[in-house]
């Protein structure tokens, strides 16, 4: 693709959503957005990359950009939830409940499209995620762009997501047009998507909101088959392909913590052996036992939300240290553990050791 010249903004995210709303800044990227220009931006979750939803030739730029398959469908963010019911046939009692639990926030509802969608968006579903996100730099420039807009993560396809903005500008400078940079990401990992269509909701991605959390709100929430099984037409973005792996083949590791730390370091003493760099992903509880290895700690077990805000970095850094092969501790499967897994095992191609 011909590159661009590719703008970066710094915009303060303590600032309030009315002064925001009133920034020239804002009001430009919002303007670039409506003329079919690819804009990078922050929310709670990651970095998004949004283009006009409503039109077929800034969607098909969004999969230029990040070298994207067509077949994975798009989630579209808005600014308010009155402007969601204008672009989707109904919403369910159960979707309207978790809305009214979790919306703003990291949360995506699939829910039957009006038809106003172009196609690009829906990979040519009848559905369409939808959410809105709990960030001001993306509610402010949702509200004054007016148009709904699509937005996966900005990153290349099949990278780890972006939490900073220099993670956007290493994968995308000179593929789009701005970056607002509104520093750090909050929860890490990006949003859950449910299915709310069919008789029953669906958890067809784990993300910022609980699994435990939706069901306390939505107890008859079930758990798609995809999360462990290959679907041959992805119904939710991260369903079918490999995602957020870094440059080195990735390995995880089973077992409690201890066995996994006599594991882990007798990988990477046959690793040196073979004249291998080891990488280890591993915790602040841990990260002092390893030896003869680049040692990266997430965050701590005793923290999870810590290790999802840290995740995709930490799998950044392993790039940055131009490691051949990484060992990957693992986590308990509930909670925000359970989203953190769930993108471990897309970087790590689904292999355990």
């Amino acid at each position: 693709m011909q590159l661009k010249k590719t703008h970066c903004w710094e915009i303060d995210p303590n600032q309030p959503l009315s002064d925001l709303l009133l920034k020239e800044e804002m009001h430009d990227a919002a303007q670039l957005l409506r003329e079919g220009g690819l804009v990078a931006f922050p929310t709670e979750t990651v970095y998004g990359l949004g283009a006009d939803a409503t039109s077929s030739e800034a969607v098909k730029r969004i999969f230029l950009a990040k070298g994207r398959p067509s077949d994975n469908p798009l989630i579209i963010h808005f600014g308010e939830v009155h402007q969601i019911r204008e672009w989707v046939q109904s919403i369910p009692p159960a979707g309207e409940q978790l809305l009214e639990a979790f919306v703003p926030g990291p949360l995506t509802l699939i829910l039957p499209h009006s038809g106003k969608i172009v196609p690009e968006v829906t990979a040519g579903l009848p559905t369409v995620g939808v959410r809105i996100p709990n960030h001001p730099v993306a509610r402010a420039l949702l509200q004054l762009t007016g148009h709904p807009v699509a937005a996966p993560s900005a990153n290349r396809s099949g990278r780890p997501s972006p939490t900073e903005a220099r993670h956007v500008w290493q994968d995308l400078q000179g593929r789009i047009e701005l970056l607002l940079d509104g520093g750090p990401t909050g929860v890490g990992v990006e949003s859950t998507v449910v299915d709310v269509t069919g008789e029953y909701p669906i958890l067809l991605r784990p993300g910022g909101v609980s699994l435990e959390d939706l069901q306390k709100v939505v107890p008859t929430i079930q758990v798609d088959l995809g999360l462990t099984e290959s679907a041959s037409k992805p119904r939710s973005p991260g369903m079918k392909y490999r995602h957020y792996a870094p440059e080195a083949t990735m390995w995880l590791v089973k077992g409690n913590p201890q066995n996994m730390v006599t594991q882990i370091q007798k990988l990477i003493e046959e690793s040196n052996l073979h004249g291998k760099k080891v990488g280890v992903l591993t915790t602040t509880e841990n990260e002092d036992k390893y030896k003869s290895a680049a040692v990266v700690s997430a965050g701590s077990r005793k923290q999870p939300e810590s290790v999802a805000r840290n995740l995709f970095q930490a799998l950044r850094q392993f790039d940055e240290l131009k490691v051949d092969v990484i060992y990957g501790e693992t986590f308990p499967e509930e909670g925000i553990f359970f989203s953190v897994m769930n993108r471990l095992r897309k970087a790590a191609d689904g292999k355990f050791c």
